[in-house]
């Protein structure tokens, strides 16, 4: 198998069955101690028959049983909707993936699409970042969505570390094509977290070359702060540009009321 290079088509082996496949990384070997859950064995290059019979599956066989199922699942008024099928090439397996609020007894489908294909039937429910990972392919920036081309685990996107990274909080420039947060906001984070603790806090008072400010805004991957002059005057500078931070002075001490002073001076006096 050292001949095969990466954008090649092979069968393989998954702990699904046989599969058709794309190389998309360099063959490299790997340690003893690693995981091998998501392992599996390339059987051979695929033959143009192989390619063939692939192609046929997904432009009449995969069409043709999506319209069946979504048929019966009308039939049965069934709370549910179909986002992907698939036909696993070398076994008859069919996978139909679904979304749906909540749990939907399904059994009665799964009994007609048994019937009509003679195969084994699965049914999954998935949510709305699962079926982007199924069908979409680019984001807005132009690369691969991130859940298809290396991301193994969904976890939890926040708003806050939106605000973190200082992103705009408008939805359809934040949101993927899930309609969710993009993931890429989360495995960002832990950089953005380390490059604000190398920058002063808003608020504190810096000397410049161009005067003592404070610092009013912040960019945190160019490591610049925003300052604004007692003039009032504004300019962004580099933080390796801040000559030293000045120590802000204490506020003043709040003026005692009449009779505060009168408290003061009776425990001075000792008088009760």
């Amino acid at each position: 198998m050292n001949s095969i290079k990466r954008g090649d088509e092979v069968i393989i082996r998954s702990s699904r069955g046989i599969e058709f496949g794309t190389v998309i990384a360099k063959v490299r070997e790997i340690e003893d101690d690693a995981s091998v859950e998501y392992l599996g064995e390339v059987l051979r290059k695929a033959t143009p028959e192989d390619k063939e019979k692939q192609k046929k599956i997904d432009q009449e066989t995969i069409p043709s049983e999506s319209k069946f199922c979504q048929m019966k699942m009308k039939e049965h008024k069934l709370l549910m909707k179909l986002a992907y099928v698939e036909h696993l090439f070398g076994s008859k397996k069919i996978i139909f993936y679904f979304l749906a609020n909540g749990r939907v007894d399904f059994r009665e489908l799964v009994k007609d699409l048994a019937k009509e294909y003679q195969a084994r039937i699965e049914l999954k429910q998935i949510g709305v970042r699962d079926e982007a990972r199924l069908l979409a392919d680019y984001e807005h920036c132009g690369q691969e969505l991130c859940c298809r081309s290396f991301l193994k685990n969904l976890e939890p996107v926040t708003m806050k570390m939106a605000k973190n990274q200082k992103a705009t909080l408008d939805p359809s420039k934040i949101s993927g094509r899930c309609g969710r947060l993009m993931c890429c906001l989360r495995y960002e984070d832990r950089v953005y977290e380390e490059l604000k603790q190398g920058l002063p806090k808003k608020g504190t008072s810096v000397k410049t070359a161009k005067g003592i400010g404070e610092i009013i805004n912040h960019d945190i991957l160019q490591q610049q702060v925003t300052v604004e002059l007692e003039n009032g005057s504004r300019f962004t500078v580099s933080t390796k540009e801040i000559t030293r931070v000045v120590q802000n002075k204490p506020a003043p001490p709040a003026q005692k009321g009449k009779s505060d002073c009168l408290q003061s001076c009776k425990e001075d006096c000792g008088h009760g």
